[in-house]
């Protein structure tokens, strides 16, 4: 006999939006089945190893800074960074809620639970042209999204004192229910037994991921008018297959869409430690590096300097010869500026410590550049660019990096600092410049220097690869969550949530993210669905 599990509701999903459907639910009197694919350590999903930044709009904090930002400026940014217009109606819906609930609706439900963001609002993705971010309004939990994720799992508990709450991990649902017009509920498997387990409930919420988490997917959705590099590594969860969402698509006639838009990284490195094939990391690439091809020649003619533009860095590297890069930087830099994304590279914010952090701010992360020396074949030091081009040449495999090339290109840069640097004529050194008009930019990015200036050494090169990351496309939705059909209308019983409805009416993003966006739309999608109920 199948075994049965009812409830009122079925989150499809253990990340971050199935926690927050889960917990709002639960504290509205509803039963509640959470199903999980991975292991119960890893409840959190992707969420539980991001570094916790989240773009919000008008808080105490920018107030406190004097950042003077208001829904409309940040809805005039994300429309035209996007390059959403009327058109994308879900997409250009959401996108508004987004800029007017992400304060209330984000912010101050964190700050309810306990949370607390750092002192500082960076700023990123300001666009090329100044076509971003107008202003800064990123965000970084104190603690990461890891604590955040060890919070609302707590206050899952605590919202169920009678047992209206069923988790099963390692659970895998292979199919929806449907009957009488509406969603009833799934079928699925448990992958420690291979059992069959049905789920009876009125309500069914997506919360599984996106659609990207394997390369076959990545290629199979990559637009085809867009350059696609040869090799990739893999920051987002293998669990994201997009299984269920064609399942939906095919067997409930609901609607996908922006499924080839993409939120991926230019400098990415493997794992160490990976938690799965070609599993990458993101480094937080310096502003004050040289970004080189794989014969180490500067790129150009507009060099390449992050904070600005990422889905234009991932085009320009996706449309070279190789597919690999090379950061040529000095110790000098790399104290100040080189940094890894997510919780394992980011001790002091993880755990908390603010006197260390602030420390290692200051005077320089020495103890990440010993750790990056010790784990990375990709992170290579010497104390010449000769010595450097070698061991760079090592490294890939080839005899690409010709040592008088190297030399060169570090040469060309440093001539800009002749005169005592009156002759500047540089543009990644312009927008070098231009970051470090704001206080906290100013103290991650060096100021202007020779890349050969003495005492600043040893040379460093790291190597880097795209990494994918998030879908920005998914099932469309309306401001319920409600899962749309072909026509526009609800398909009765059926919900998705995060990156499974592409944070929100399956593409709120548009072409571009504004950064900090995925983990609020992870909140404000969930928050929805039980308003709606």
């Amino acid at each position: 006999m199948d075994t049965v599990v009812r409830s009122d509701l079925l989150v499809v999903g253990g990340g971050l939006a199935g926690i927050v459907t889960a917990l709002e639910a639960l504290r509205a009197g509803r039963s509640v089945t959470l199903v999980d694919r991975d292991t119960p350590e890893r409840f959190g999903g992707l969420a539980f190893w991001a570094f916790g930044g989240m773009a919000l709009v008008g808080t105490p904090l920018q107030k406190r800074l004097r950042i003077p930002d208001t829904p409309e400026i940040a809805l005039g940014d994300w429309l035209r960074f996007g390059v959403l217009d009327e058109a994308d109606h879900w997409p250009v819906q959401w996108a508004r809620h987004y800029v007017e609930r992400s304060r209330p609706d984000v912010h101050d439900w964190l700050i309810g639970h306990g949370m607390k963001f750092m002192p500082a609002v960076n700023w990123v993705e300001r666009g090329l042209q100044g076509d971003g971010n107008s202003l800064p309004r990123y965000h970084i939990l104190w603690g990461t999204a890891r604590h955040l994720i060890v919070t609302l799992v707590a206050a899952l508990r605590v919202a169920d004192p009678g047992g209206r709450l069923t988790i099963l991990h390692r659970h895998r649902i292979t199919g929806l229910d449907h009957a009488g017009g509406a969603v009833a509920g799934a079928v699925g498997v448990d992958e420690t037994t291979g059992a069959e387990v049905r789920f009876a409930a009125p309500v069914v919420v997506l919360a599984m991921g996106g659609i990207n988490g394997g390369h076959d997917e990545v290629r199979a959705n990559w637009p085809a008018d867009r350059p696609m590099p040869v090799a990739m590594l893999n920051g987002a969860h293998p669990f994201a297959d997009g299984r269920l969402h064609r399942h939906a698509a095919a067997h409930l006639g609901a609607r996908l869409t922006h499924v080839g838009e993409m939120w991926n990284y230019a400098a990415g490195i493997p794992h160490p430690q990976p938690h799965f094939d070609g599993h990458g990391l993101s480094t937080i690439p310096c502003k004050s590096a040289l970004w080189l091809d794989h014969r180490g020649r500067r790129i150009g003619p507009e060099p390449l300097v992050t904070g600005f533009d990422t889905h234009d860095l991932c085009r320009r590297v996706a449309t070279l010869e190789k597919p690999w890069t090379w950061h040529l930087l000095n110790r000098r830099i790399a104290l100040k500026e080189f940094a890894v994304s997510g919780v394992e590279h980011n001790e002091r914010i993880r755990d908390r410590q603010m006197l260390p952090f602030l420390w290692e701010t200051l005077t320089g992360n020495r103890r990440l550049l010993r750790r990056m020396q010790t784990e990375s074949p990709d992170f290579l030091t010497d104390d010449t660019l000769a010595g450097l081009a070698a061991k760079m040449n090592a490294a890939a495999g080839t005899d690409d990096v010709k040592p008088e090339v190297l030399q060169a290109t570090a040469d060309a840069f440093d001539a800009n600092f002749h005169g005592g640097g009156r002759l500047m004529n540089d543009d990644q050194i312009r927008r070098i410049l231009h970051a470090r008009l704001w206080g906290p930019d100013r103290l991650r990015t060096c100021r202007p220097a020779p890349l050969q200036k003495p005492g600043a050494g040893p040379y460093i090169a790291v190597r880097l690869q795209l990494v994918t990351r998030k879908s920005l496309g998914g099932l469309q939705t309306d401001l319920a969550s409600r899962v749309l059909d072909a026509e526009g209308g609800p398909i009765p019983g059926l919900f998705a949530v995060g990156e499974a409805a592409g944070f929100g009416g399956g593409g709120a993003s548009g072409r571009r993210s504004l950064e900090g966006t995925f983990l609020p739309g992870c909140i404000l999608t969930a928050r929805a669905v039980v308003r709606a109920l």
